[in-house]
């Protein structure tokens, strides 16, 4: 068992994290299921959903303009040559849901800065997604309570951050618990006191 306190941290991008990073923090990956991710009580899964949705081609021509779009997404994420095409599908199949809600904003690819090792010019960017996903997470943490600040509102001590990979059309789901004590640790190059679980 490789000990944390001896891993080297140093100021580096997100997108130059190893696994060794995460050990170097104490941070632990466990999946998560969809019904742990999506814990709000919404009904039957389906309730209010157009069945055209769930029973329809892009050839249909009785379908709604939403639908029509909603489809229109699927088939470019099914034959994706861009990843870009999958995080908009993955945000309208969120939408459709009703996992928006007021106050909640869903965004695809953007990139905060991650202040690591005292260096704050750095982007959590990583082609290992599990990896980017913890890195993105702390800078997503890092830039809600830079917010904070700016709104003059409390510092939050701790957030929880829904995160969502694809692999191809199938969501892998994710809970991101970031605390100030992590934050800090990869801010400062220190080592978290108590073991962080993503």
């Amino acid at each position: 068992m490789v000990d944390g306190a001896r891993l080297i941290r140093s100021a580096k991008s997100g997108s130059d994290w190893t696994f060794n990073d995460l050990m170097a923090y104490n941070i632990t990956v466990t999946p998560q299921s969809p019904e742990q991710f999506f814990r709000q009580d919404h009904g039957t899964p389906l309730e209010g959903v157009d069945p055209s949705l769930l029973n329809s081609s892009l050839d249909d021509e009785n379908i709604s303009d939403a639908v029509f779009e909603y489809l229109g997404h699927l088939d470019l994420a099914t034959n994706a040559t861009r990843e870009s095409f999958i995080d908009a599908f993955a945000q309208k199949t969120l939408q459709i849901l009703g996992f928006v809600e007021r106050g909640l904003i869903l965004t695809a690819r953007h990139n905060n800065p991650l202040r690591i090792c005292g260096d704050n010019q750095r982007v959590a960017e990583t082609d290992d997604k599990i990896i980017f996903i913890i890195a993105e997470a702390i800078a997503a943490y890092q830039y809600n309570n830079e917010k904070q600040i700016l709104r003059s509102r409390p510092l939050l001590d701790a957030m929880t951050i829904p995160c969502i990979t694809m692999v191809g059309t199938r969501p892998i789901f994710y809970l991101v618990p970031v605390t100030e004590a992590l934050s800090n640790a990869v801010a400062l190059a220190s080592i978290p006191k108590l073991k962080q679980w993503s």
